[in-house]
């Protein structure tokens, strides 16, 4: 595999919220295995959600590049001595084929040069084939939290939710 992790910049935000949203809503995530499309309806993000990532100065977008076309993505969050991962997202005809393990991997390289201690994330409750996905790459459950979404245009519940929160300790 030639692939390279890195920076995702603003230029890349349309690009990005394709990804993000073909791989957790609609009939297009169904064709991977972390699909929300069961759980909610609605888009999982907007271009202008990502754009406001970008402009947050703790928080950044890995992106994984292959023949340059961009194949997976996480944000990543510095919260002082932990680091927040979220939105690992792999376009879905590629899931499985180790890329998430890839930016697990890079995740984590950039947590430690941050001088984080720790990793955390929250994942939707009933989603236990990606809960125990992390699981077995070194993520331990820490307890639940409410599913709170502010705005319906990043989902309606179709069944009650609530978050598991997944932390890992860094070496």
């Amino acid at each position: 595999m030639n692939f390279e992790i890195i920076p995702a910049t603003i230029a890349d935000a349309s690009d990005l919220n394709g990804l993000v949203n073909s791989a957790y809503r609609g009939e297009s995530s169904k064709a991977g295995w972390t699909t929300e499309a069961d759980l909610l309806d609605g888009t999982r993000t907007v271009v202008s959600s990502i754009e406001d990532i970008f402009n947050r100065p703790d928080s950044t977008i890995l992106k994984y590049v292959e023949n340059g076309k961009i194949l997976g993505c996480v944000e990543l969050r510095d919260e002082g001595d932990k680091l927040y991962l979220g939105m690992l997202t792999v376009r879905p005809s590629l899931q499985g084929k180790g890329i998430g393990k890839e930016l697990l991997r890079a995740a984590e390289v950039e947590a430690k040069k941050s001088s984080c201690k720790k990793i955390h994330m929250t994942v939707i409750s009933r989603r236990t084939e990606l809960i125990d996905w992390y699981v077995r790459h070194g993520y331990v459950k820490k307890g639940t939290k409410p599913f709170n979404i502010p705005d319906a245009r990043f989902g309606v519940p179709k069944v009650e939710l609530e978050f598991l929160v997944l932390e890992k300790l860094l070496d």
